[in-house]
């Protein structure tokens, strides 16, 4: 039951705030496009029910929202910003090998997001055999596996354990 009031709650806040409407219209459409997703997808996206109650797993979530939003991208931004600026262009591009340490496809998911959606890296391709994300580099500082981990993707990795796994 948890996992359709989880799934129609998300779909609704999701609905509400690409409408940009609270009107009676869009309150009722919403709950019943949500709900409608909910019993489409809720067996599909939530396998189990224990994680979707766990409240430890919200926070993770709202403290990785925060610590995303604040702090990586706007390190990130400044970074690539001033490699605009400089005449020089300062880059060393390249693509790099990154391991992964996820166990569930969702985490996995949410770090190769964080990696692509962050400025100046891409993640390009995935080796679930191996664990390994291939990552365009703005800047590459390292091409050795355990630092490239360190650099683009371990603060990534430690909130998507902790929501995911």
């Amino acid at each position: 039951m948890f996992r359709y009031l989880t799934i129609g709650l998300f779909a609704f806040t999701i609905y509400i705030l690409f409408s940009g409407s609270i009107t009676l219209y869009d309150i009722l459409t919403g709950l019943i496009v949500s709900a409608i997703a909910s019993v489409i997808l809720a067996k599909t996206l939530v396998k189990e029910d224990s994680k979707v109650i766990d409240i430890r797993r919200l926070f993770w979530l709202i403290a990785y929202i925060l610590h995303y939003m604040t702090i990586i991208e706007l390190r990130a931004h400044l970074d690539v910003a001033k490699r605009i600026i400089n005449p020089r262009m300062p880059i060393n591009p390249g693509i790099v090998r990154v391991p992964y340490k996820t166990k569930t496809d969702y985490a996995t998911v949410l770090v190769s997001n964080s990696i692509t959606n962050t400025p100046g890296t891409v993640v390009v391709d995935l080796d679930e055999d191996k664990k390994i994300l291939y990552v365009h580099w703005i800047n590459v500082k390292a091409i050795e596996p355990d630092k490239t981990y360190e650099y683009i993707s371990k603060t990534f990795e430690k909130y998507a354990k902790k929501i995911f796994d």
